[in-house]
């Protein structure tokens, strides 16, 4: 096959140019803690613990599922799980690891770092060491009201792709969140009994998570920190 270089790939200044990325995503904008699609529609997204089903007790256990049983009973608006598998790239770690053990002035934990990152390369020569993280997306779209209702027009706040800016349509945009929030309210209250953390992602985590979903190279570092660390909004 004929090797194609630049100056066969390009026939002259008005030759086309690729398309930018974004308008091959439903994702208009992100603002507030909150996705807003090219139709209309927005998202919330909380970033949710998982439990060790297997280790609790028989009690325990029915009673998870029985909390969770109730939530899905409660529901009237969809709700979508999301699990995340990422290849982790520990070279950096392993770098890190090497460094202070060469720093290590005591020869018993010098032998003992060298020993664990033998293991740890061993490992990942085996194996693929993968992140998972789980995502509860909660949608809300005006034009689930009846048609030619006042939220039926949610579209034309968003139309043409450009940002809300007048003083109406962000007072709309403020409205269609509050209900959005109400149901992410909704699914924290009916998933705590049942000793699911969650917290809602904002707008900068947000943005790391759909660049990760966008790029899904091996992670070299975790952008998104563990629930543990992540500060709960006052729900």
């Amino acid at each position: 096959m004929e090797k194609l270089n630049d100056q066969k790939l390009v026939k002259g200044p008005k030759a086309e140019q690729n398309p930018p990325t974004q308008e091959f995503l439903d994702i208009q904008e992100i603002k507030d803690g909150v996705v807003i699609l090219k139709n209309g529609g927005l998202r919330a997204v909380l970033m949710v613990s998982s439990i060790n089903f297997d280790l609790k007790s028989t009690d325990e256990q029915d009673a998870i599922i029985s909390y969770y049983q109730s939530f899905l009973n409660s529901l009237d608006f969809p709700v979508q799980i999301i699990i995340s598998s990422r290849r982790i790239n520990l070279k950096h770690y392993l770098e890190d690891l090497d460094q202070k053990s060469k720093e290590q002035t005591n020869e018993l934990l010098h032998l003992q770092m060298e020993e664990y990152i033998r293991f740890i390369k061993g490992l990942v020569s085996m194996v693929d060491i993968v992140n998972k993280s789980f995502y509860i997306v909660v949608p809300f779209s005006p034009i689930e009201s009846s048609k030619g209702g006042p939220l039926d027009k949610i579209k034309d706040l968003f139309a043409g792709g450009k940002s809300v800016v007048s003083q109406e349509k962000e007072a709309n945009f403020q409205v269609y969140k509050d209900q959005l929030w109400q149901r992410v309210e909704h699914v924290q209250y009916g998933l705590n009994g049942a000793g699911v953390r969650m917290v809602a992602l904002n707008t900068q985590e947000l943005i790391e998570l759909y660049y990760s979903f966008y790029n899904p190279s091996p992670i070299e570092k975790l952008e998104l920190a563990s629930i543990e660390k992540m500060a709960f909004s006052g729900f």
